[in-house]
Order: structure tokens, then C-alpha cells, then sequence
């Protein structure tokens, strides 16, 4: 089974966008968002093939992922642990910033809030944690 996983992991980017789109339908028994880039089907297949050999998360983590997103929970920013990664795709273009004491690193250069790196991204002022997805939309407050 190992030696199957790690075939099919290895292939993945040497497959065409229609296969990949495919290989979506096979592992999530539902097609693809249509807008969604090759970039981030393979990551995202990847992910999938490996949760059905290995297993998924632990119920305690799906819990707290369901919880988050039900709105249960508020969605206020938390100080982030150092090491976590966020990651954004903007005008066809896939962005990482990963968390470190003190700040952000995006792109080898670090950053003290993500406003900033936000700025730097799309070359005009908006709220880091907004652009991020950190921040609920005004119209859900209310």
C-alpha cells in the first residue's frame, strides 16, 4: 500500500489539469470548484490520498474544525503560534507566510504585521488579517 501511496504522490505533478480534475471526482466523490488552479489540486489530492491510507484527523480536531466553522467559536485573532502557515492565492498566484517570533515571514523577508505583507502582495493598503482570512466580514458581526 506504502509503495502505491508514494507512486501516485510522485506522479501527481506530471498529470494533466483534466486528470487531475479526475482524480478529484475519484478521491472526494465530488468534482472540483471549476475555478480551482492546478496548484492547488495536487497539494490538496496529495493531502486526501495520504488521509484514506493513513487515516484522517483525530475527532478532537474536527470537533474544534467544526466548531470554527459553524461559528460557534468566535473568529478573533489569537496570538498565532510561531510555525503556522497561511496561505493565500491572489490573482492566479499562490502566497505562503509562515509565523515566527515577533512577526511574519513572507517571501525570505520578515514582516511585523500582515498588513504589511499584504500591502507588499497587492500594492495597496488592507487589513492583513482580512486579506488572510482572519477577520469575519462586517455583515457577519452584525
Amino acid at each position: 500500500m506504502k509503495a502505491n501511496l508514494e507512486a501516485q504522490l510522485t506522479e501527481l505533478p506530471s498529470l494533466e489539469t483534466e486528470r487531475l480534475r479526475a482524480l478529484w471526482q475519484d478521491v472526494f466523490d465530488k468534482p472540483p470548484h471549476p475555478k480551482l488552479r492546478r496548484e492547488l489540486l495536487i497539494p490538496i489530492i496529495a493531502y486526501r490520498l495520504q488521509e484514506k491510507a493513513f487515516g484522517g484527523l483525530k475527532p478532537s480536531t474536527l470537533r474544534r474544525l467544526e466548531a470554527f466553522t459553524s461559528g460557534k467559536q468566535a473568529r478573533k485573532q489569537r496570538g498565532l503560534r510561531p510555525g503556522t502557515r497561511m496561505v493565500r492565492q491572489w490573482q492566479g498566484k499562490v502566497y505562503e507566510v509562515v509565523t515566527v517570533e515577533q512577526g511574519y515571514m513572507y517571501d525570505g523577508q520578515k514582516y511585523r504585521s500582515l498588513s504589511e505583507i499584504a500591502r507588499a502582495i497587492t500594492g495597496t493598503r488592507r487589513s492583513g488579517p482580512a486579506f488572510f482570512g482572519l477577520k469575519q466580514k462586517s455583515r457577519e458581526a452584525a
